[in-house]
């Protein structure tokens, strides 16, 4: 009893030094920075420092474009594009690796029964002298083996935080997964859309040209046109029909891109023509950071550097010792008569203490290269957070500017038809040669379709702000934000509430 308290002493002598140390290296662990905006910008816009908020609901961000044609495209997306459902199923791996770590938080018990029919040698080496004994018969043996580690340090902790962290990353990642691909078919859509309406404008001044070469050809028959006059017209509807088969092959092209993101078959896939273009929505003139903290990129990246972080403390548990308590306990005996009699049983119990002395410099070199993986998931982090700023600041610039380009272009739409107006009434009374009627055209056609594909840009612009601000921008943001970090069990509620957004898409 005097050597187990001994042993005793030193094992709790050498658990404590260990744990002073390895106090100092957790204290020394990098933690998360945070990023401040720059204080001025280009466009006047609202910003203050970073902190990832993608919990936050995004809600339906396309119904701004009051477009029930695209909200119908939105729910088949949301419940069948298979990019989706493998970032879904990566998460489904992710949560369950962290449930691995968590169960280290428990002692592990497994019953292992056997039963052998077993006779021993009379040769066998023996302390004792067996004198020609042998045993032949039944050995049975049913005990329950348990280990447990004590989590003196906060390794097991560790692991668990970091598998978390890496759980939270794989959410991120599928939130980023599920913005990319909606605002890819947003995108698509639209383009479909402007395709139509510079098909629609070619139509139009097709129209007239028919009118002009009806005209011409009377004169040609009445015997004051001109043969050449004709045959510039018939190449003019030519050439038009030319460009609206090419205009028609594009749409089918990004129809058949719609269908693949909404998981349906192309052949099956069919999108009615709209008769216009909807809406550019109208951006805040002071669109507040808190929106632009709900994107997921950001959210994975501060979740890639937790991980990292916790790592680097798993690491450096490596260099302290590790205790274990195991044991088993159980019954032995001869035969199925008596193996559970009272004089069966049979249990050890005790701990161990596990010291590193040497490895070769295995655990410093393990320790860095956390910490260098760390360093990179430190700066990944803060080239996520300098593209969003980018993005957003890109994305307002661009809308901006293509809003003047459009205002622009319907000025100039409006002084080509009033010329092709003139012209086509001069030559009517003999007073202006065909070409300038030719010539007036193709400048109306040519500005018209520029400023459909100028409408569309807008459109697509708008869609491309509204992916960079995680989001749209006509969400209410909660004033206190919660500074503790979810709990473990979130993940799988999250999970849960996902779901049920899948179920309830699908109807």
């Amino acid at each position: 009893m005097t050597d187990m308290k001994r042993i005793l002493r030193a094992m709790m002598g050498g658990m404590l030094l260990a744990g002073t140390l390895a106090g100092a290296e957790t204290r020394n662990l990098p933690s998360a920075p945070r990023t401040e905006a720059p204080p001025q910008w280009k466009t006047p816009v609202q910003w203050r420092a970073l902190q990832p908020l993608e919990n936050l609901p995004r809600g339906e961000w396309w119904r701004i474009y009051d477009d029930p044609v695209l909200h119908g495209l939105m729910r088949s997306v949301g419940s069948g594009n298979q990019q989706l459902r493998q970032a879904v199923a990566k998460f489904d791996q992710a949560r369950a690796v962290a449930r691995v770590a968590r169960s280290r938080f428990f002692p592990e018990a497994n019953l292992t029964p056997s039963a052998l029919y077993q006779r021993t040698s009379e040769n066998m080496a023996s302390p004792f002298p067996l004198l020609g004994l042998s045993y032949e018969g039944w050995n049975l043996n049913v005990p329950v083996d348990f280990s447990y580690e004590i989590d003196l340090w906060g390794r097991v902790r560790k692991q668990f935080a970091g598998a978390q962290a890496e759980a939270g990353a794989s959410a991120a990642a599928m939130e980023s997964v599920l913005l990319s691909v909606q605002a890819e078919a947003a995108q698509n859509y639209f383009r479909m859309r402007a395709l139509e309406q510079e098909a629609g404008a070619l139509e139009r001044v097709v129209a007239a040209w028919r009118e002009e070469l009806a005209i011409v050809r009377a004169r040609v028959k009445a015997g004051t046109g001109s043969e050449l006059d004709e045959q510039q017209a018939m190449a003019e509807l030519e050439a038009a029909a030319v460009q609206a088969t090419g205009l028609a092959s594009e749409r089918e092209q990004l129809e058949n891109a719609l269908a693949v993101l909404a998981g349906e078959a192309a052949p099956s896939f069919r999108l009615e023509a709209a008769k216009r273009l909807p809406d550019v929505p109208s951006v805040p003139p002071g669109v507040p950071s808190d929106l632009l903290e709900r994107r997921p990129d950001i959210a994975r990246a501060e979740r890639a550097l937790a991980a990292a972080a916790a790592r680097v403390g798993v690491a450096s548990m490596a260099l302290y010792p590790s205790v274990r308590i195991a044991g088993n306990a159980g019954f032995m005996g001869t035969g199925f008569g008596n193996v559970f009699d009272g004089i069966s049983r049979a249990w050890s119990f005790g701990p161990s203490i596990s010291l590193p002395l040497f490895a070769g410099g295995r655990n410093r070199a393990n320790l860095e290269q956390a910490r260098a993986a760390h360093d990179e998931a430190l700066a990944a982090y803060r080239q996520s957070v300098l593209i969003a700023f980018a993005e957003v600041e890109s994305q307002l610039v661009v809308l901006r500017r293509l809003s003047e380009q459009q205002a622009a272009q319907g000025r100039a739409v409006a002084h080509a038809q009033r010329a092709a107006e003139i012209a086509a009434a001069r030559h009517k009374a003999g007073t202006s040669p065909y070409v300038d009627v030719l010539v007036a055209n193709r400048t109306v056609l040519a500005l018209e379709r520029s400023g459909q594909q100028l409408a569309g840009q807008r459109l697509i612009a708008s869609v491309a702000l509204v992916k960079a601000l995680g989001g749209g921008w006509q969400q209410s943001l909660p004033v206190a934000i919660p500074s503790q970090p979810p709990d473990p069990d979130a993940i799988p509620a999250e999970k849960s509430k996902l779901r049920r957004w899948f179920q309830r898409e699908r109807k």
